[in-house]
């Protein structure tokens, strides 16, 4: 891996925070226009999420993965960064973590990094200074509680197919996945494309909220086709596809055994007399859509909104700078649309930052298009409501610090405590490794005592990101860099 640039030098060009599709492509456009680029990603390889692989899959002689989708892209992308990097005009730091984001007040930004946990050797601490940052950070699956929800064998449903992906096998042979949204589909296809079973797909809503988005799912051809895919498969496989049901028991002792599924109306009350047992289960996907991963942002004090789904998410304009100069945000970060909308914002990023002109009309009519698509993705597949109703007294809501959902209500009810920050200070809940990242939405609806609910608050969902590093670090590791040369307060330290 290349040294990284301290603060202690001239800024660099660029940075790029991410190598998922909307980082690959801001990290191709600025280097196509001569910018030098110091890419920096906590995966191994290219990819991000969306794109994530095993090393053999890198082979030129290797064939497509057949659960990827739009990997003649990625393909086109990787090219093209591994010739600058081998040019000289790109810096890849894989394995690293950038932990906080600084805005310098006479401009430019110090980018402090480390390596993953997974990396090898000693957490050393180094900041790279750049003159502009591309943030594109991506996002990670958002999580409701559920009895039983902390049994062996639970996962989010993005990590269901993120094993698959690295290991090509499914994680069980029987899998159930649950909550709402398309991507319970494309997760269910990958499981089967490694010839596993999917017991069924429980989907919260009964997908009307669909009919008045029709036109604006019509608009792009491609999810068109990759949702008739999806259609296909399940149907060969006789996937029994549960509208307007969800999970509301996990059963088993030592790992998932059995699962409880439940019909709900369009709040998401549980229908009385309703419940039934699945058994032999031995994964269970759970997702109920996609959470920006917004702490570095928050970091810089750039201007935020809700979007349609209740995400937090940065504010930019047609260039996709954000409110802080220099600063620019692709993907996810400005609200989930789908790789291929990623990719679209991360040109038109990566020209701006190169100051190499205006967006070309084809990437900004893709990312108009899908922008479009979704809305109607966030109004037809909405978190319900009355998912408060599944939980039980002893439900595990933060799992980290394992507070329990009467522990929650009780600080919210009997001493009124109706902000996510307050209850953490009295339960601790979201102070745990994830910093809230798992519990963080959840924690947002339970502390509003108002039937509106926090999720749809600005307030709330600020606490909840609001993280002061990014990444875990040792005391260590924060000591070390104040007796490497530099004093407490420089540039390079924190």
């Amino acid at each position: 891996m290349a040294e990284p640039m301290t603060a202690g030098t001239a800024p660099i060009g660029a940075v790029v925070i991410g190598a998922g599709p909307a980082g690959l492509a801001a990290a191709a456009e600025l280097v196509r226009a001569g910018t030098h680029v110091t890419l920096v990603d906590g995966s191994p390889r290219f990819g991000g999420q969306y794109w994530r692989h095993g090393a053999a899959d890198d082979s030129p002689s290797a064939p497509s993965p057949r659960w990827h989708h739009g990997w003649s892209t990625y393909r086109e992308l990787r090219d093209t960064l591994l010739g600058a990097e081998h040019a000289g005009h790109l810096t890849h730091l894989p394995s690293t973590h950038v932990w906080a984001l600084d805005h310098g007040h006479a401009g430019g930004f110090d980018v402090h990094v480390a390596p993953t946990s997974e990396a090898v050797g000693p957490q050393d601490l180094c900041t790279i200074a750049a003159e502009r940052v591309v943030l594109c950070p991506g996002a990670y699956d958002r999580q409701l509680p559920v009895p039983g929800w902390t049994l062996p064998g639970v996962m989010s449903a993005g990590s269901v197919q993120a094993f698959i992906k690295t290991q090509r096998r499914s994680p069980g042979q029987r899998v159930l996945l649950a909550g709402t949204g398309p991507f319970l589909m494309a997760a269910a296809a990958t499981v089967l494309q490694t010839g596993a079973r999917v017991a069924a797909i429980c989907e919260s809503t009964d997908l009307t909220g669909w009919l008045p988005g029709g036109a604006s799912a019509a608009l792009v051809p491609s999810k068109i086709a990759e949702g008739a895919q999806y259609t296909s498969l399940l149907a060969r496989h006789r996937v029994p596809f549960l509208r307007r049901h969800a999970v509301t028991e996990i059963r088993g002792e030592d790992r998932v055994r059995a699962v409880e599924v439940s019909r709900v109306d369009a709040a998401g009350a549980v229908v009385a007399g309703s419940a039934r047992v699945l058994d032999d289960i031995d994964v269970v996907g759970l997702g109920w859509g996609f959470v920006p991963q917004t702490e570095l942002l928050m970091q810089t004090g750039a201007e935020t909104r809700l979007d349609g789904d209740g995400s937090l998410v940065g504010v930019v304009d047609g260039s996709q700078e954000s409110s802080i100069p220099g600063l620019f945000l692709a993907g996810e970060i400005t609200g989930v649309t789908g790789a291929a909308g990623a990719v679209a914002e991360g040109r038109v990023a990566g020209r701006a930052a190169a100051q190499f002109g205006t967006a070309r009309r084809r990437d900004a009519a893709a990312r108009a298009l899908h922008r479009t698509f979704a809305g109607a993705m966030h109004h037809a597949h909405p978190v319900p409501r009355r998912w408060e109703d599944w939980m039980r007294d002893e439900t595990v809501v933060c799992r980290c610090e394992e507070v329990t959902y009467e522990e929650v209500t009780t600080a919210r009810d009997d001493l009124a405590l109706a902000d996510p920050r307050s209850v953490k200070g009295s339960t601790r809940a979201g102070m745990g490794m994830c910093q809230g990242r798992i519990c963080g939405f959840a924690m947002a609806c339970l502390s509003s005592q108002s039937a509106a609910r926090s999720d749809s608050d600005h307030a709330a969902a600020r606490q909840v990101s609001n993280r002061p590093f990014a990444m875990p670090l040792s005391l260590g590791a924060l000591a070390a860099e104040h007796t490497d040369g530099e004093q407490p307060g420089s540039a390079s330290s924190r």
